[in-house]
């Protein structure tokens, strides 16, 4: 993330050593798939409960660290790797609970994927980007339409949550970033807003105090940001201007995403350290028990 946001300083304009490290230009891959890829496959990770998933954020990380020393060919196959492992957990949990939530939460991570194979291949357009975007949109709004359970929505709400995913999908696979217009890609942008600011639980813990009031603001502020991301292609399509492309793809990853992050993080922050204390435990459990055996051997 540290380095994500120093290459972002500079892409700015802002003077700060970089001594011409290719590193530069791949602030969007630092900070997507880096940063926000690797926390997603952490929280997947502890939420999967499974030893095998953890392989997914430490290559993330390994991807990111390949990045750093000028390797984005190895970076990004880990990152395909790492992807790849959460599809194939969510996969295996959606065929045993085929709910559209774990339906949505496997596509988004299969956006992750694709996004990231045409980087692979060469190709760096924005259509790239928009694959990572639904990645960051999919894998969040399936989480929240989880959380949405709670409220029993209707029948009616579940297929206008399928239609904005669906309209997000077909506007990427149009490759719309790259057109002089994303009706798609926008009208999904705002219905998936409207939709989570209508059904999201956070419209009534936001009424409660501490940290639950702190996370639901949080969560709506961030459904207020995506609603933003689609009528800035609504009032300047992003293939028109490189600033409103840039104010696309940060009002996703930074006012959306991020939002998200820190609405979670009261939650998922112990969670993963419980799992961290726990595992050291162990180990030092193990280690005592090994020199007890060695120690009786003797």
């Amino acid at each position: 993330m540290a380095v994500g946001l120093y290459t972002g300083l500079i892409r700015l304009g802002i003077q700060l050593p970089s001594h011409g490290q290719p590193f530069v230009v791949l602030h969007g891959a630092f900070m997507i798939c880096g940063f926000l890829g690797t926390v997603i496959c952490l929280e997947r990770a502890v939420a999967y409960d499974r030893a095998w998933v953890y392989a997914a954020p430490l290559l993330s990380a390994v991807g990111a660290m390949a990045l750093l020393v000028g390797a984005p060919a190895i970076g990004a196959i880990a990152f395909a790797i790492a992807g790849g492992i959460v599809v194939a957990a969510s996969a295996a949990l959606a065929i045993r609970q085929f709910t559209l939530f774990m339906v949505v939460l496997t596509v988004g991570v299969t956006c992750w994927v694709a996004g990231t194979l045409q980087w692979l291949i060469g190709d760096f357009s924005p259509t790239v980007t928009g694959w990572w975007l639904n990645f960051l949109v999919l894998t969040v709004a399936a989480e929240r339409l989880e959380l949405s359970r709670m409220r029993d929505p209707s029948r009616w709400s579940q297929i206008t949550f399928a239609g904005a995913m669906l309209l997000l999908l077909f506007g990427c696979a149009r490759g719309e970033l790259i057109q002089s217009s994303a009706p798609l890609t926008a009208a999904g942008l705002v219905g998936c807003a409207v939709w989570l600011l209508h059904y999201d639980i956070a419209r009534r813990t936001v009424h409660l105090s501490g940290q639950p009031r702190f996370s639901a603001l949080a969560i709506l502020i961030g459904h207020a940001w995506l609603g933003v991301a689609g009528v800035i292609l609504v009032a300047a399509p992003s293939s028109v201007a490189a600033f409103s492309y840039d104010a696309l793809v940060h009002a996703i990853a930074i006012g959306f995403a991020l939002s998200m992050i820190f609405g979670h993080a009261p939650i998922i922050l112990p969670a993963v350290i419980k799992f961290a204390s726990d595992s050291l435990a162990s180990l030092i459990q193990i280690s005592i028990w090994r020199r007890h055996e060695r120690a009786i051997r003797a």
